[in-house]
């Protein structure tokens, strides 16, 4: 709790201070991942029926780190890397919790992560089954992160760009890691595949995940500027 709370309170900091400077509001997420556990599945392949943690365990576990984000300055959660679609209405509903707690809407932001290039996560949805299990819910985003690198992200967020009737996001990692775990795509690179996104109308929301640095930051930021965002 503590280290979300001072998180998100120097985000806060940064984003009031950059916004005073040049009059662009800026915006803080409360990113909260997919923990390293599953309720859809059991981590035991001798006992199909087990599960490691219960629904309200894991509800009670995405509350405590909402909860710390919020109080720091989040403005939205963004529950992300999502391989579970069981444990993302976990979250969804942890967020919802502590919305009655506060007296306040909390925006929810969502990002699904693919397991395999059939185009599905772990718990077997697709992009689309993604979306409409949680479409009820409306999201302020839905979208897709990590996974492959841009290039192999493009068709499944083609297809939820079609499908989905709010925001789409898009934070691709730099390629995939080489032997080393390393990546090897420079910010160039990952800018003129994201600015592809962009030109086609597909996102609004962009950014890089594992392997991005600032650099790769400011190259897609500026590759995407002359674009306008998807309608």
């Amino acid at each position: 709790d503590a280290i979300n709370v001072e998180s998100a309170r120097i985000a806060r900091e940064l984003a009031d201070e950059y916004a005073a400077k040049d009059g662009r509001p800026r915006f803080v997420a409360g990113a909260i991942g997919p923990t390293n556990k599953t309720l859809s599945l059991s981590p035991d392949v001798e006992d199909p029926g087990y599960r490691e943690i219960t629904f309200d365990h894991l509800v009670e576990v995405y509350r405590q780190q909402a909860a710390g984000l919020v109080k720091g300055g989040a403005d939205f959660i963004l529950i992300e890397t999502v391989f579970d679609t069981l444990n993302a209405k976990a979250g969804i509903f942890a967020v919802k919790k502590l919305e009655r707690e506060l007296g306040r809407e909390g925006p929810i932001m969502m990002s699904m992560t693919l397991t395999a290039l059939s185009g599905r996560n772990l718990s077997g949805h697709t992009i689309n089954a993604f979306w409409y299990s949680l479409r009820h819910l409306k999201p302020l985003t839905i979208g897709v992160n990590c996974a492959f690198g841009a290039d192999l992200l493009r068709p499944y967020l083609a297809e939820l760009s079609k499908n989905a009737d709010t925001l789409i996001l898009a934070y691709p990692n730099a390629g995939l890691p080489n032997a080393f775990g390393q990546y090897d795509e420079g910010p160039q690179d990952t800018a003129r595949q994201v600015a592809d996104f962009a030109r086609e109308g597909l996102v609004n929301v962009v950014g890089g995940c594992c392997g991005t640095t600032p650099d790769h930051i400011r190259a897609i930021a500026d590759a995407v500027a002359e674009f306008s965002p998807r309608k």
